[in-house]
């Protein structure tokens, strides 16, 4: 089940208070591909082991956050630093 879009709006980094967007089916499929060839880590320096179906990403694209059951994920530990990807 997708994040409710009310919810949405509301949303933002807990770091850097930017605003939150859904991450788009093309990035969160590069995403996913990298998680799966490995080497993908959190920020607290621990991998990340599995897919995601759904995560969020702030505006300046630097930091995305999992979304598990329609739950945004926004622990800074849990955040990915989008400079680990290439080509994103």
């Amino acid at each position: 089940m997708p994040i409710d879009g009310n919810l949405l709006e509301i949303l933002c980094c807990p770091v850097c208070k930017t605003p939150l967007n859904l991450l788009l089916p093309d990035k969160l499929e590069k995403l996913n591909s990298a998680i799966q060839g490995g080497g993908i880590l959190f920020v607290d320096g621990k991998p990340v082991e599995n897919a995601l179906e759904e995560a969020l990403i702030t505006e300046d694209q630097k930091v995305i956050y999992p979304v598990e059951d329609s739950i945004p994920i926004l622990l800074e530990h849990k955040g990915i630093g989008t400079t680990q990807l290439n080509d994103f």
